[in-house]
Formats: C-alpha cells, sequence, structure tokens
C-alpha cells in the first residue's frame, strides 16, 4: 500500500461536499458472504443441483422451481448471523459528520444495518419478503429458515424482496442513486467487478472532479479513475475514511 498515494486521496475525500460510494459484494466477503465472480465466488462453485446458481436466481426459475429454489436460498444465499464489517461500519461513522450516499449492489442489509443513513440498495435486499401476488411485505425476521414462505394474506409463495435477473430494477431507487451521483463531488467505488449492468453503467452519471476504485482484482472500469487500489476494502476505507 503506497502510504503517499492514500494521503493524496484522503485529502480529496475529506473536501468532499457530496461523497457517493458504490460498493458490490466485495464489501461483504469479511462478514462471511461469498462474493459471486471471483475465483473462489458462489458462481464459480460447482452446482449442487445440476444448474449453474446464477441460473436458479432468475425469476423464472423461481417460479417454476419454487421448491429447489428456496432449498439453494437457504443453503447459500442466506446468512443470517452475519454482522457488518469494518468496511460497512467505516462508511457509517464518515457519514455521521459527511455528505455521504451509498449505493449497494448488495442484498444482505448489512450497510443499513451498520447505521447508515442513507443507503440505495439497487437489487433490493433480503430483510424483507414480499408477496407476488397481493405485495404484501414482511420482514425475514417472520420468516423460518429452511422453509418455503407464503403469504399470510393471501396464500401466495413469497419471494424474498430482491431483484431477480429478469426483473428490472425500481425506478424510483435507481432514480435516487442517479440524483446522487449527478451531485456528488467523489466517487468511491468499491468491491465490485464493474461486470454486472446496470449497476456498472451507474458512473456515467458521476461529473464530479475524482473516482477512486478500491478492489482486490482489476476492473474493466479502472483505466477510468483517478486512483486505484487493489488492496483490502476495509483496510482502505479506514484509511481514506477515518480521521
Amino acid at each position: 500500500m503506497d502510504k503517499s498515494i492514500f494521503e493524496q486521496a484522503k485529502q480529496i475525500v475529506h473536501g468532499a461536499k457530496h461523497l457517493v460510494f458504490l460498493g458490490g459484494a466485495g464489501c461483504s466477503t469479511d462478514s462471511g458472504i461469498p462474493d459471486f465472480r471471483s475465483s473462489d465466488g458462489l458462481y464459480r462453485l460447482k452446482s449442487e443441483y445440476g444448474l449453474p446458481y446464477e441460473t436458479m436466481l432468475s425469476i423464472d426459475y423461481f417460479y417454476a422451481h419454487p421448491e429447489t429454489f428456496y432449498s439453494f436460498y437457504w443453503k447459500f444465499m442466506a446468512h443470517p448471523d452475519a454482522k457488518p464489517n469494518r468496511a460497512h461500519l467505516t462508511l457509517a461513522h464518515y457519514g455521521e459528520t459527511h455528505d455521504l450516499t451509498t449505493i449497494t449492489q448488495n442484498i444482505d442489509g448489512l450497510d443499513k444495518a451498520s447505521g447508515q443513513k442513507n443507503v440505495l440498495e439497487i437489487h433490493g435486499t433480503m430483510s424483507f419478503f414480499v408477496c407476488p401476488s397481493c405485495h404484501h411485505k414482511i420482514g425475514a425476521k417472520k420468516v423460518m429458515p429452511g422453509s418455503i414462505p407464503h403469504c399470510p394474506h393471501c396464500g401466495a409463495i413469497l419471494k424474498p424482496d430482491i431483484v431477480f435477473y429478469g426483473e428490472p430494477l425500481s425506478g424510483e431507487t435507481l432514480d435516487l442513486a442517479i440524483i446522487a451521483l449527478e451531485v456528488a463531488d467523489v466517487l468511491i467505488i468499491g468491491g465490485t467487478s464493474m461486470k454486472v449492468y446496470p449497476a456498472a453503467g451507474l458512473p456515467s452519471y458521476f461529473h464530479g472532479s475524482t473516482i477512486i476504485m478500491i478492489n482486490k482484482e482489476p476492473t474493466p472500469f479502472d483505466p477510468r479513475c483517478d486512483f486505484v487500489f487493489h488492496e483490502d476494502i476495509g483496510e482502505s476505507l479506514e484509511c481514506l475514511l477515518e480521521e
């Protein structure tokens, strides 16, 4: 880690009027939640179900095979004991005294659990289940782990309140993310491969002065960044954001 380069970036970060953090799965690996596309990520594992795990996260698969989906979901997706790690907590601490918007691709709810005040979960959240039929929503803590949850109002099978492949992102959440990026003067991108769209296209709405990339592996977006750190996300955020 080049401390002099970090110090340059740190001065810019602490001079920012509006900071946006765009985060991905790498932000939650220290909480025991595997990412998706790294060399040891979920999508690289041999499937126990005869189909790639990525396919099982499509909305068509969910509706066609809810029993198998929930077997996969409870075994590989749900991490009820996961706690916010230092990346989440450092962002929360920074946000106590600075204007910070977190745009997260993660569905684990740890950004909000850490105390961050302005979090946009563009891929939804596992903190809730929603009824596809009557749209009733319940908290995840009310659902028995390992079960196939049904709506208490109409009896339909509930789905996790996440954006499956084949579903559109929430227009309202996406609009708020775009507005945050348009007014930001510094953008930090962390823990993401920058290969998943439309999230990977969001930085095109940023017109500020500085983009900082933090990711253990190189990304196709690196050449567009002013600072690139192929370092641990938690350690790097602590170096940049803590006074």
